[in-house]
């Protein structure tokens, strides 16, 4: 019987499973927090854009959760590690690393110790937004079609940003850094020994969503455009790669020295890294006409449409890739920059509560009617990635009165988060893809039935639960599972090893009435206030809240 491990790589910790490929149990997990910053992120209190992780973190987070995973599995009583016939991981983007010569990245220097530009900018840094209309704006004078691939703007969420933002501010580590290695693609080099950054097999995901790479411009950006950025980026360029490459295609193979640390077989595959989310969809069964949303501290909507046939470029997206998530299939990606870390920054920043006041409110929050608060939120507290793609926006709360109370603000907060989902939803149907089902995951989409109504009440789509926890480690599970011919593709690979939950949130026609002219409200905030209607006479809002309060 074999077995695959899958390594998420997420925002505070890091988690390794043990999965049967025959069927996709999960027969071990450990979870390795990071020891760094603030749960696992590195911060700057007098800029609220900056969020940095220590690299060391990885390392030791690989060999920790790995072990815990493995010992665990071991108790089971039906497995032995050298069963384990290969490795996927998937992380967090984009989180670039500067690395020297010997993809060792610069933070574990001493010469750069304590030094946040010399560590992982984790996907939420945002301190590149400057960097990023730069290459949007310059881009749309030079080389359209590089923005037609990634729905029209370029995020400071992404990699070319925040490398050119590090040359601004700190050029000492730019130049020192031989290359910059994405954490999905840095971590299954580690394991495969590889020492030498150009040797790096890169994953198409983070290429080509993150990065500007399409194979129709014959990979990365042009150094005529990059020198128009910065001269240094057109030199770095040649210090990245020529290739990148999807699922179908091995990261390496297990080397020795990391078989003796985790006590696995030598030479065992390493699949290709791809983002969290994107092997997370495969997790969840994704195909032609599911869309799927891994809901924790932001969300990340996933589809994917046969690549057989011709897409639409569609705006305000992150982006349409081949290969981004399934061999053959072209990769959608949308998605929220703060859902999970909206509910946290109020009930845990705000109301400086804790998990059993989560619970607390949302079991207040449960037995209000929608409209009921006369409360209206944007849900942007974190910028906005999709469809605005603007992170300069900021959270918004509208008809709050004397008598507002906590459990009505965090019921209206995760109306705004529903709302935006809704946006993303709209906006990709309205270019042809088809979506018939949604499948959801994550802890939020497995422990708060309450806002898994709000979304299908909002959306007016059936909302459905992955049957795995862990989906995305399951994703880069199954990944590896597919490289090591225990099935002989990823369809197969995905019917065998995913599935959905016995339960579904149906949509009710009462609540979806009156979340109808809620989110009309919503929209006039949107567009007001995301710059797509100019200007707007916004005076009529607070009424028309008021006026759906007194009918609830």
């Amino acid at each position: 019987m074999a077995y695959t491990i899958g390594i998420d790589y997420g925002t505070n910790s890091v988690r390794s499973i043990v999965v049967r490929s025959s069927d996709g149990a999960e027969i071990g997990s450990h979870v390795y927090n990071y020891p760094s910053g603030d749960q696992g992120v590195l911060l700057d209190s007098s800029d609220h854009n900056l969020a940095r992780q220590h690299p060391g973190d990885y390392i030791a987070g690989v060999e920790a959760s790995v072990k815990g995973a493995l010992a665990e599995a071991a108790d089971s009583g039906e497995f032995s590690a050298d069963q384990v016939v290969g490795i996927g991981v998937d992380s967090t983007g984009s989180s670039p690393i500067p690395v020297d010569k010997n993809n060792h990245p610069l933070a574990l220097q001493d010469a750069f110790r304590g030094n946040p530009n010399a560590g992982c900018w984790l996907w939420k840094d945002h301190t590149s937004i400057d960097e990023a209309a730069m290459i949007t704006s310059t881009a749309a004078k030079m080389r359209p079609e590089y923005l037609a691939k990634i729905g029209g703007t370029y995020s400071s969420e992404w990699f070319w940003a925040k490398v050119w933002h590090c040359l601004n501010v700190d050029a000492t580590v730019f130049d020192a850094a031989y290359s910059w290695v994405e954490l999905c693609d840095f971590v299954p080099a580690l394991l495969c020994g590889i020492t030498d950054p150009l040797e790096i097999k890169r994953g198409i995901c983070a290429a080509g969503h993150k990065g500007l790479y399409c194979d129709e411009w014959n990979g990365l950006p042009d150094k005529e455009f990059l020198s128009a950025l910065d001269p240094k980026l057109a030199e770095l360029r040649d210090r990245l790669y020529e290739k990148a490459h999807d699922a179908s295609v091995p990261a390496g193979h297990l080397c020795a020295e990391w078989a003796a640390k985790l006590g696995l077989p030598e030479g065992i595959v390493v699949a290709i890294g791809e983002f969290d989310v994107h092997y997370g969809a495969i997790g969840c069964g994704v195909d032609e006409g599911t869309l799927v949303k891994v809901i924790g501290t932001s969300t990340c909507d996933c589809g994917v449409v046969s690549a057989d046939k011709e897409i639409a470029d569609i705006p305000g997206i992150c982006g349409i890739v081949k290969g981004a998530i399934l061999p053959g299939y072209y990769g959608i990606e949308a998605g929220q920059s703060a859902v999970g870390d909206i509910f946290k920054w109020w009930v845990e920043g705000v109301c400086k509560g804790d998990d059993q006041l989560h619970a607390e409110l949302t079991e207040q929050a449960s037995a209000l009617k929608p409209g009921a608060s006369g409360l209206l939120a944007l849900d942007w507290n974190n910028g906005n990635r999709t469809i605005l793609v603007d992170q300069r926006l900021t959270g918004l709360l509208l008809g709050q009165t004397l008598y507002t109370t906590q459990a009505e603000i965090y019921r209206a907060l995760i109306e705004a988060t529903a709302f935006g989902a809704r946006a993303i939803i709209e906006r990709i149907q309205e270019y042809g893809v088809p979506i018939k089902r949604i499948v959801c995951s994550g802890g939020i989409a497995e422990k708060n039935a309450m806002l898994m109504q709000i979304y299908a009440d909002v959306t007016g789509c059936e909302m459905l639960v992955s049957r795995s926890s862990q989906s995305c480690a399951l994703g880069s599970a199954i990944s590896a599972a597919v490289l090591a011919g225990e099935h002989p593709d990823f369809a197969t690979a995905q019917a065998a090893m995913t599935g959905t939950r016995d339960v579904s949130y149906q949509p009710d026609p009462a609540s979806q009435a009156v979340y109808q002219r809620l989110y009309a409200l919503y929209t006039q905030l949107h567009d007001a206030f995301g710059g797509v209607a100019g200007e707007s006479d916004l005076g009529l809002v607070m009424k028309d809240l008021l006026a759906i309060k007194a009918g609830a």
